[in-house]
């Protein structure tokens, strides 16, 4: 069994964007989000994945992620997945020992930028970067499934 441990926060600043060691492109769609789970199948450069994830609130859930042929993916995306599609530029970023990804999406999620830290373990320590503001970890509204049905554009 796969566990995530994550935490969401808004950001304050611009600042992380001098960090910036790596930077990919991500397209992903989902097949269903129900109330106990989402499927998701995700493009990256050449690369494809199918995800599955509790729906889970708070900063830890069961994943499990399976790579699976890009034809494949991109067919799922195009006749199967629910719109609008999530688009975004995940932006790496080190500090103090851990990679914080930053997701800058667009499409009809412009404008939204979110920043998630990986933990191995529940008591795990991480500092927080100066550009980090708001933890959003257990507000649904910012949880890329949600975002397929409620986009950011929607947002008052």
């Amino acid at each position: 069994m796969a566990i995530e441990i994550e935490h969401k926060f808004l950001l304050a600043n611009e600042n992380w964007r001098s960090q910036i060691h790596k930077s990919i492109i991500i397209q992903q769609g989902y097949l269903t989000s129900a109330p106990t789970n989402s499927i998701r199948v995700r493009i990256s450069d050449k690369n494809a994945w199918m995800n599955i994830k509790s729906a889970t609130i708070g900063n830890q859930r069961l994943e499990f992620e399976y790579k699976i042929p890009l034809p494949d993916a991109e067919q799922i995306i195009a006749e199967l997945c629910q719109g609008p599609l999530i688009t975004k530029t995940r932006h790496f970023v080190k500090h103090d020992g851990h990679v914080w990804e930053i997701d800058e999406f667009s499409g009809d999620n412009d404008g939204l930028i979110v920043a998630e830290i990986e933990l191995s373990n529940l008591d795990e320590k991480f500092s927080i970067p100066d550009w980090i503001d708001k933890e959003v970890t257990g507000d649904l509204k910012y949880y890329n499934n949600n975002l397929v049905r409620h986009p950011y554009n929607t947002w008052k």
